[in-house]
Parts: C-alpha cells; structure tokens; sequence
C-alpha cells in the first residue's frame, strides 16, 4: 500500500485505537511519497519513542472531527483539526477523495500537513 509510513507513524503515536474509536472523523492522509518530501531523517526522528508527544500533534492535526466530504472542502475554508489548531486547506492537494470509512472518510493527499 501506499501508506505504510502513516500506519508505522499512526502506530508509533499510540493512535491506533484513537482512530478506529467510533468518529465521525475526516482524516487527511499522507501518502508514502508525501512522507518522502519531508527532510530527510525527519521521519525515522519522529517514531522514535521520545518524540511520540510531537508525532502525534502532527498526526492529529490530520484529523478533523465530523465526515466531511471533498465537496465540503472548499479552497480557504476553515477547519479545527483535532490537535486544535485551523487547518487552512492550501498547502496540500487531495489527490483521492472520498474513501469511505464505517467512522468517517480519508482523503489522500500529496503532502504532510504541519502544524505551526
């Protein structure tokens, strides 16, 4: 599959049970070559054990509570993902919409989205 670093990061969070829990959530997932932008060492720094604090806030602010489909998703609207802060919606593209989860849906995008 295409999204293996996010499964490994998801798990070495410890978010795994938080994200089959019953949603609705959306969740804006990065794909492998989305990981591969990143600088390099970034990933394999950040499922280290003590940086499990930081992987996870970047990992949660992928999430937004509530299903939201990409019609929903319109250019500069607003979304508090929830680590908390506003996802803007203009730094990564979603490149497959609209797969259906039973506790919400994924969007797949080309980018790891940061939290400030």
């Amino acid at each position: 599959k295409d999204h293996t670093t996010l499964v490994a990061a998801v798990k070495a969070a410890g978010l795994v049970n938080t994200l089959e829990s019953k949603g609705p959530f959306t969740v804006f997932a990065p794909t492998n070559a989305a990981f591969g932008k990143l600088p390099a060492g970034t990933v394999d720094n950040l499922v280290k054990p003590e940086n499990k604090a930081t992987l996870s806030k970047i990992l949660t602010y992928h999430v937004v509570a509530g299903k939201l489909a990409a019609s929903d998703l319109t250019e500069g609207k607003k979304l508090k993902t929830v680590e908390g802060e506003q996802l803007k919606g203009n730094s990564s593209t979603v490149t497959i919409p609209n797969v259906n989860q039973s506790n919400g849906v994924i969007h797949v995008v080309d980018t790891v989205l940061m939290p400030s």
